[in-house]
């Protein structure tokens, strides 16, 4: 079908050396020479105007190759104009602008050179701010990181960044939302991947099995795409041997050869691991006078890298992602109040397109358990559970 769509642009342009005049009779046609010259003349003539037809073909071929493959492309721009002197018509353009938007209503192309990759900075500081609530930490370091990586000629390694807190504090919903933001179709992406530990890898005895299925997966979606993103959920559950094998994807390397694009990676590990030290922690600061938005990585970062380190409850800490440095950042998501369990309420409301009041928003707020005892401060259970909880008071 592709052959026969570059065939039918040729259709309306006219050919080297032919005056495009209607009623102008075809070769095979003249027989103004003398004697048997003329039929053959024109076979001569055809021959030529099919060999132009040939070469105009390679050149079209060329240029739909460059525009839906600009990185394999060479500088088309400069070479010579061929044996037959011609340049490509505007009309002709014009055909394989049509052809090229058909191409790419089937397959992944674009400007970037994969139409699979949006990387939509915009959309994704307007959902971290609009959309996720009580972490002006996590907003500013994601938006930060992530950004600065992928904006980076010839990154030296992955990006790995560690989320950690409570349950229900954000973590899975700020890694959907760059899984949404980087990719045209988020977590369904072929350039995205997920992992459940205890879903994917929950029997320690298939510890063997399971690096090789990790280590091909990895290996596949990077083949598959230039930029590429991992998630692992419950990360403090994975089988240290299994941290082993995503220690050798987060090391420093150089990419072969200077022209060659270094494929970009971003592994994201959620997890619980000392959520509670964080809650301690912005419970004593907060208790100092401190405001939650005065809240500073320096506040958090050394009491967390030390708990880390230092759990038992976890093989996380003593891999080689902590010990050799290979975790690029730790970022906190701090407990939520109930203004912002208030919050998540309005926006459940509003993703089911239905009517609230500040009564019903009040009311399943208070519904959520809040620790500590004394100064019933954070939802124990963050946001999660609140869809249901609107169910349950809708009449």
């Amino acid at each position: 079908p592709l052959g026969l769509c570059l065939l039918l642009l040729l259709l309306p342009l006219p050919l080297p050396g032919s005056s495009g005049r209607r009623g102008a009779a075809l070769p095979w046609e003249r027989t103004d020479e003398p004697g048997s010259g003329g039929a053959w003349s024109g076979f001569r003539r055809l021959r030529e105007r099919l060999r132009a037809a040939g070469a105009l073909s390679k050149r079209y071929w060329a240029l739909f190759s460059c525009q839906v493959w600009p990185d394999d492309c060479e500088d088309h721009e400069k070479a010579a104009p061929g044996p037959f002197g011609w340049s490509l018509p505007v009309l002709g353009q014009q055909y394989l602008d049509i052809l090229t938007t058909w191409y790419c209503s089937l397959r992944d192309c674009c400007d970037s050179g994969d139409c699979r990759i949006s990387n939509n900075f915009t959309g994704l500081e307007s959902d971290l701010n609009v959309r996720l609530h009580g972490q002006h930490l996590a907003r500013e370091l994601v938006l930060r990181t992530v950004r600065g990586y992928l904006a980076m000629p010839r990154p030296e390694k992955p990006l790995a960044l560690l989320f950690h807190g409570w349950s229900g504090t954000g973590k899975n919903f700020v890694a959907r939302m760059l899984a949404e933001n980087l990719y045209r179709d988020g977590l369904r992406s072929d350039c995205v991947r997920m992992f459940i530990a205890m879903f994917h890898f929950p029997h320690p005895k298939y510890v063997d099995l399971y690096k090789e299925q990790l280590t091909g997966q990895i290996q596949e979606t990077q083949q598959l795409c230039p930029q590429t993103l991992f998630i692992f959920d419950e990360a403090e559950k994975l089988h240290p041997e299994l941290l082993e094998v995503l220690g050798q994807y987060l090391e420093h390397s150089v990419p072969e050869g200077h022209k060659a694009k270094p494929p970009r990676a971003i592994f994201l590990f959620l997890s619980n691991l000392r959520g509670n030290i964080i809650n301690e922690v912005v419970l004593n600061l907060l208790k100092s006078g401190l405001s939650r938005e005065e809240i500073t990585m320096e506040h958090l970062e050394p009491h967390l890298h030390a708990e880390i380190v230092e759990s038992t409850d976890s093989g996380f800490g003593h891999s080689c992602l902590v010990k050799e440095n290979l975790i690029d950042f730790f970022v906190p998501f701090l407990p939520l109040e109930y203004r912002h369990v208030r919050l998540c309420v309005r926006d459940a409301f509003l993703s089911q397109e239905l009517q609230y009041t500040e009564e019903a928003l009040d009311e399943i707020a208070k519904m959520m358990v809040y620790v500590p005892k004394e100064e019933q401060l954070f939802s124990f259970q963050g946001c999660k559970s609140i869809s249901q909880r609107i169910n349950y008071i809708l009449p």
